[in-house]
């Protein structure tokens, strides 16, 4: 069987806006299997995880599961679980980890200040420092992420020990193996282990690795696609360096970003939306499709 990341590899097909868009991130620990619906097909009480889910589409965030690398017990039993809350909103991140007795507690947080970008949260959840790696292993949703997740995580997880996990979903099958990097919400795909370790050890210094880059999650799709070009004109840069001050619809697929640089430059860029063709299929076992990229074009400088 062909895996879909390998034909959307040999097609180059663009990473830059394939990330997805989130303000702020929760991350609930949840041993056991997962289903293709991880939030309604776990050991998590269903109807939790369809609270978590509406809550997270009202009001601008994500929810992920995660389980630790190596083995995963199959917990039927209720059980103290690690929890992280992430607010990605560049010159504002913040990671927020604890131990919460029981899911249940995070019915009680205040999501409409996590939308505010607060990092409004529960007593139990302090301050972190070091960045937190998901990546995306779960073969309910696509075999690339199974088969290329897993091997990531296994060779990666003695050198991050602790600050990398298994995830549930992170989109874009075909761009595996697939990981995001909290608190910036910064998602990438096509890594190797060597990458990621260089993204995490980046990070801690405030640096941003281009290679595999999809995107930022604060932004929009199109807003992702004109960082993400102007990041590559600028060559060096900060990962809190950019933002997305707007990216307005121009009509026929076409928008117009300003990103701005905290050292006051910006640049008005325009992004189109473009049909990748040959077909290709966008998860394992499915039927080709013609995805869309978005190509960003950043004005040369006079």
């Amino acid at each position: 069987m062909t895996l879909c990341s390998d034909v959307g590899r040999e097609l180059a097909e663009p990473l830059a806006g394939t990330a997805p868009v989130a303000a702020w991130w929760l991350v609930v620990e949840q041993p056991g299997p997962w289903g293709a619906k991880a939030l309604t097909q776990s050991h998590l009480d269903p109807s939790l995880g369809r609270d978590l889910d509406a809550a997270a589409a009202e009001y601008g965030g994500r929810v992920a599961l995660v389980r630790r690398p190596r083995r995963h017990p199959d917990t039927h039993y209720p059980a103290a679980r690690r929890v992280w809350l992430a607010g990605t909103t560049p010159g504002a991140t913040f990671l927020l980890g604890g131990w919460l007795p029981s899911p249940e507690v995070l019915r009680s947080l205040d999501f409409a200040a996590l939308a505010s970008g607060s990092p409004s949260s529960l007593p139990e959840l302090q301050p972190e420092t070091e960045p937190l790696l998901l990546v995306c292993t779960n073969g309910r949703r696509d075999l690339c992420c199974a088969v290329k997740g897993r091997d990531l995580v296994a060779g990666l997880r003695d050198d991050v020990l602790g600050r990398v996990w298994e995830t549930t979903h992170l989109g874009g099958h075909r761009f595996a193996p697939t990981a995001v990097l909290l608190p910036h919400g910064v998602v990438y795909g096509r890594l190797d282990d060597k990458q990621a370790l260089l993204l995490v050890e980046s990070a801690r210094d405030g640096g941003f690795l281009g290679d595999g880059y999809r995107g930022r999650s604060t932004f929009s799709r199109p807003g992702q696609a004109a960082e993400a070009a102007v990041r590559q004109r600028l060559g060096d840069s900060g990962l809190d360096d950019l933002t997305v001050a707007s990216a307005d619809p121009d009509g026929d697929g076409a928008w117009s970003a300003v990103v701005a640089h905290r050292d006051g430059r910006s640049w008005t860029v325009a992004v189109r939306s473009q049909e990748q063709h040959p077909p290709r299929p966008e998860s394992c076992g499915k039927p080709p499709a013609t995805p869309i990229a978005y190509v960003a074009d950043v004005p040369v400088p006079r």
